[in-house]
C-alpha cells in the first residue's frame, strides 16, 4: 500500500516498522528544516519555525491525547536516508491495529497542519468588477494585489456587490438579472440564479439572512435566503396608477426592513421583512418625479431619494414613518441652466460630517452642502464637472468626488472645513468608482478606459500601486458587511 502526504512515502503500513522518506530537493533527500533527522509531525509543518527534535518525538506526540501512544514508538535513522518509526517494548501490545491508529493520527496531524497553514481572514479582501468580461477580481488590500479572478457572472455593465456577515461570500447583482453567490476565499461560484430580465442591484438584510434584489424588468423586489439563494418572496411594484414600475434605491434598514423607490410611479415603499416569506408593504405616494437612487443616513433614521425629474429630494423618517415623506432642497439650482446629464449621480457614500452632508447635484457642476438639522441647503461647492460619487474619506476632513463624461478623468478632493477643492488627481481615463480601506489610509480608484485600478496613499496622495484590470468599475471591500446602506 502506498500513500503520499506532502511528498512523504509511507510504506509497510501493516508491519510494526514505518519508514518515512522526506521529499527530494534538487535530487537530494532533505529535512524540511535543514537537519539530518526529523519527526513525523515536523514533516507536516514546513511553514512552522524550526524546532529541535525532542528525543525523536513530534509535537503531535507531545499532546496530552497522543503522548501515551506515541511514547511507544521511536524514530531512528534509516540507511536509505529517512527515519524509521520503530516500536518500543510497550508498543508490542498494540498489534497491527495499533499501528494503523498511529498512522491515522500522523496523517490527521499532517492534514491539520496543512489546513492551518492555508487559513486566512477575509477582513482585508474585496472584489473589483470587470464589467466587460463578466468577471470579478478578488483583491487583497493589505498587499495591494490581485489574488485571482472569478468568471461566469453574466452582464456586469451595472453591477452591485454585497457581502455575507462573515465576509466570506460576495453576492453579485448583474444587469442581466443574475444573482451570484461567490466564495471569495476559494474564488469560485457557489450558486447562481437568473432572477429577472433586468436588475439594477440589491442588498442584504440587517441580520444577513435575506438577500433582496431590485428589478427593472419586470419590476418589483424579490427576496432570497442568503445561504441557498432560494426565493422566498416576490413583491411586484405596481404604482398607484396601476402600472408596473422600475425599482431603484433599494436599501436595507434597521428592524428587518427594506426601503426602495419606484422610478416610474414616484413612490417610496417600506417593506417589513422580519418574516421574509410574508413581507408587509407600506407605501408612500406622490413623493416627486422619477426618484433615481436612495440612501440611508449613518444613524439609520432617514431614507432619502434623489429626484431626477425635478430638482429636490424626498425624505422619509424611518423612526416616524407615520409622518410621511417630506420634500427637501426643492428647486436647488433655481435660476441656473441645468446641463445635460450623461451619467446619473449616485447617493451611496455621501460624506456626513457633523451636521452637514455633501451630495452630488443633478445637472450642475456642484457638490451641495446640506444642513441635516434643518434639511436645508447650506452651500454649494463648484467642482470640475457633474459629480457622480461624493464619498467621505473615513476618519478625515475630506470628501472625494468623481465626474461624468466628458470630465471623467479627474478626481477632486474637498476639504469639508473650508468647503473648497484642495487637491485634484488624474488616475486615468473613465474613472468609475472610489473605495476606501476601512480606516481611510488608502483609496482605490477604478479607471475603466485605462484598464487599471490605482491605489493612493490618502495622506500624501501618492500612487502606491497600479493594478491591471479589464474595464474595472465597482470596487467593493468586505467591511461593507458591517454597515447598512453600503
Amino acid at each position: 500500500m502506498r500513500n503520499i502526504e506532502r511528498g512523504f512515502v509511507l510504506r509497510k503500513i501493516f508491519t510494526p516498522t514505518l519508514i518515512l522518506f522526506p521529499p527530494r530537493v534538487r535530487g537530494k533527500l532533505a529535512h524540511p528544516f535543514g537537519g539530518e533527522n526529523f519527526s513525523a509531525a515536523h514533516s507536516c509543518s514546513a511553514r512552522s519555525p524550526a524546532r529541535p527534535s525532542l528525543a525523536g518525538r513530534s509535537r503531535l506526540a507531545r499532546s496530552p491525547l497522543t503522548h501515551r501512544t506515541f511514547s511507544c514508538f521511536r524514530l531512528t535513522p534509516h540507511r536509505g536516508g529517512g527515519n524509521v518509526l520503530s516500536p518500543s517494548p510497550c508498543a508490542r501490545g498494540l498489534g497491527g491495529g495499533g499501528v494503523i491508529v498511529v498512522l491515522m493520527l500522523i496523517l490527521a496531524g499532517c492534514a491539520t497542519a496543512r489546513d492551518m497553514g492555508n487559513l486566512r481572514g477575509t477582513g482585508d479582501l474585496g472584489v473589483v468588477v470587470e464589467r466587460a468580461s463578466g468577471t470579478v477580481q478578488v483583491v487583497d488590500t493589505t498587499t495591494r494585489a490581485v489574488l485571482g479572478q472569478v468568471a461566469g457572472l453574466g452582464d456586469l455593465s451595472h453591477a452591485t456587490v454585497v457581502f455575507s456577515r462573515d465576509e466570506r461570500y460576495a453576492y453579485v447583482f448583474g444587469r442581466d438579472g443574475g444573482l451570484t453567490q461567490v466564495d471569495i476565499l476559494s474564488r469560485r461560484i457557489v450558486k447562481r440564479v437568473l432572477q429577472s430580465g433586468n436588475s439594477i442591484g440589491g442588498t442584504i438584510s440587517q441580520d444577513g439572512r435575506t438577500i433582496a434584489a431590485a428589478n427593472y424588468t419586470p419590476g418589483g423586489v424579490k427576496l432570497f435566503r442568503s445561504d441557498t439563494l432560494e426565493q422566498v418572496a416576490d413583491i411586484p411594484a405596481i404604482g398607484a396608477d396601476g402600472k408596473p414600475s422600475k425599482v431603484v434605491g433599494l436599501i436595507a434598514a434597521p428592524g428587518g426592513r427594506f426601503v426602495y423607490s419606484l422610478y416610474d410611479a414616484g413612490e417610496i415603499w417600506m417593506l417589513d421583512a422580519q418574516n421574509p416569506a410574508h413581507p408587509v408593504v407600506h407605501k408612500f405616494t406622490g413623493i416627486g418625479r422619477q426618484p433615481y437612487d436612495g440612501l440611508i443616513t449613518p444613524n439609520g433614521r432617514y431614507y432619502i431619494a434623489g429626484l431626477f425629474g425635478e430638482d429636490g429630494m424626498a425624505l422619509l423618517d424611518l423612526w416616524h414613518p407615520e409622518r410621511g415623506v417630506k420634500r427637501i432642497l426643492d428647486g436647488y439650482g433655481k435660476g441656473t441652466q441645468r446641463l445635460p446629464v450623461y451619467k446619473m449621480p449616485h447617493l451611496e457614500g455621501w460624506g456626513f460630517y457633523g451636521r452637514y452632508a455633501f451630495v452630488p447635484a443633478v445637472g450642475h457642476h456642484e457638490v451641495l452642502v446640506i444642513d441635516t438639522d434643518t434639511w436645508h441647503q447650506a452651500g454649494a461647492i463648484p467642482v470640475h464637472g457633474q459629480p457622480v460619487f461624493v464619498v467621505g474619506q473615513p476618519y478625515s476632513r475630506y470628501v472625494w468626488v468623481n465626474f461624468a463624461f466628458p470630465d471623467n478623468d479627474t478626481v477632486q478632493v474637498i476639504d469639508v472645513v473650508t468647503q473648497r477643492v484642495v487637491h485634484e488627481l488624474k488616475p486615468g481615463k473613465g474613472v468609475m468608482f472610489m473605495e476606501f480601506t476601512p480606516r481611510g489610509e488608502n483609496a482605490w480608484v477604478s479607471a475603466r478606459d485605462s484598464d487599471e485600478v490605482v491605489v493612493y496613499d490618502t495622506g500624501s496622495l501618492r500612487p502606491l500601486a497600479q493594478l491591471a484590470s479589464r474595464k474595472p468599475s465597482g470596487i467593493f471591500f468586505t467591511p461593507r458587511a458591517t454597515r447598512l446602506g453600503w
